[in-house]
């Protein structure tokens, strides 16, 4: 009997792929799944949710109906068209990586990680209140919250290049991921993990 491993979408193997980022390395899973749906099963214990493989985190943060009461590169994105809707975001993440395919010539599992290497802030800041005087202080980021932070603000990227444009949410989250692996600034991902570092410099 020849036991075929499982690949993502049935096409990109994880074999090869590096994750440089020690930090970052015992959080983000590779191991593909039969189906990309865990179902919630992570609630039931605390932390357990880093056990969800990576792919399937970035499929759960485009099930949003936008970045809530704030906005993305000064746009109010609002809409519900995604929430709730694994099968969707599915093919909206199959799609986007078919794309990057094609426009790198690399595995697009790669990509992903390390635009989410590449996005993901290492330190932010802290409200502290002491004898009714508030003011920030620094802080070290856990890796969890790394990666939270890196996928939610590369989906938000997408979804503002999508917003009220020609482009499609596949081709957006393509071209942020790509932009993110590369560190280029284009990437909203990338700009908001040097802000959040540099004012959390300023606050040591």
């Amino acid at each position: 009997m020849i036991i075929v491993p499982l690949k993502y979408f049935g096409k990109w193997s994880v074999d090869g792929v590096e994750i440089g980022d020690l930090g970052l390395r015992r959080y983000i899973k590779l191991e593909p799944r039969l189906a990309p749906h865990t179902a919630g099963r992570q609630n039931d214990k605390r932390f357990d949710k880093e056990e969800v493989p990576v792919v399937e985190q970035l499929m759960n943060k485009l099930m949003r109906s936008g970045p809530g009461k704030g906005k993305v590169s000064g746009k109010s994105i609002r809409g519900s068209k995604n929430c709730g809707k694994k099968n969707k975001a599915y093919n909206i993440v199959r799609e986007a990586f078919e794309i990057i395919e094609e426009e790198t010539g690399e595995n697009p599992v790669q990509v992903l990680v390390d635009a989410i290497q590449n996005s993901a802030p290492r330190e932010e800041t802290t409200k502290i209140s002491y004898g009714g005087i508030t003011y920030h202080e620094a802080v070290d980021s856990a890796p969890l919250r790394r990666l939270d932070i890196a996928l939610k603000n590369l989906v938000d990227g997408a979804y503002s290049s999508s917003f009220k444009s020609e482009d499609s949410i596949e081709e957006c989250l393509a071209e942020e991921l790509i932009l993110a692996s590369r560190k280029e600034t284009g990437s909203y991902a990338v700009e908001q993990k040097e802000g959040t570092e540099r004012i959390a410099k300023g606050a040591r």
